[in-house]
């Protein structure tokens, strides 16, 4: 008997009225176009002096990097600037640890509305937990999965290896094997692990669920 494909509207609705209940603000959007949307209006809405972000392939296909970096009216503490040496990258992001709005991904989000990451340097998920005042975080319907164990299982098969793999020059074991093999490397990306049970004060974090493959 073959599997049965999911039906990932209910599932995102799901999601999202268990991210509400633990005081996420939480919405299901069609696809990234809306994502996009929905992320513009809310830094329109929120009229921010300062935005910063956490690298994440989710929101960078919603084109949102790329204009904030082009334009001039707000100040965009961009961290990943490539014209900047590593070292000068890290002191831009932690000025992005007090922008007023700050927007990246999220490895997984369970069911049960808990989020999950793993993060090498920390810039990503410090200011989710503490400092800008609105974060907005975007997740496919892919990083959706049933339980805690299954959000760890996620990172370890899928968005660990993948993203070692589009970082060149790393040279981890899983970089090699595509397997997590709880490494020593000091290239290793998952030195933090992230579990966000509730959102504090309430309403602080919205979460965009995306019904569209997103991410690693």
């Amino acid at each position: 008997m073959q599997n049965e494909t999911p039906d990932f509207p209910t599932r995102l609705a799901a999601c999202a009225r268990q991210l509400r209940r633990h005081g996420f603000e939480a919405v299901c959007v069609a696809d990234l176009a809306e994502a996009g949307r929905r992320l513009r209006d809310e830094i329109a809405r929120c009229a921010p002096r300062s935005i910063s972000y956490g690298d994440s392939m989710t929101l960078r296909a919603t084109g949102i990097v790329e204009e904030l970096r082009n334009g001039s009216r707000y100040e965009f503490i961009d961290g990943f600037d490539p014209a900047l040496p590593r070292p000068e990258q890290l002191e831009v992001r932690r000025k992005g640890l007090l922008a007023d709005f700050f927007m990246t991904g999220v490895n997984a989000v369970t069911l049960g509305g808990s989020l999950y990451w793993v993060d090498m340097v920390g810039n990503r998920t410090a200011p989710v937990i503490f400092g800008p005042r609105r974060v907005v975080l975007l997740a496919g319907r892919n990083k959706i999965v049933d339980t805690q164990a299954d959000a760890e299982r996620r990172v370890q098969q899928i968005a660990g290896p993948k993203n070692v793999a589009r970082h060149t020059g790393f040279r981890t074991p899983c970089a090699v094997t595509g397997l997590c093999a709880d490494c020593n490397s000091p290239q290793r990306i998952c030195n933090s692990r992230v579990w966000l049970e509730r959102c504090y004060p309430a309403g602080r974090i919205l979460v965009l669920l995306i019904d569209e493959e997103a991410g690693l």
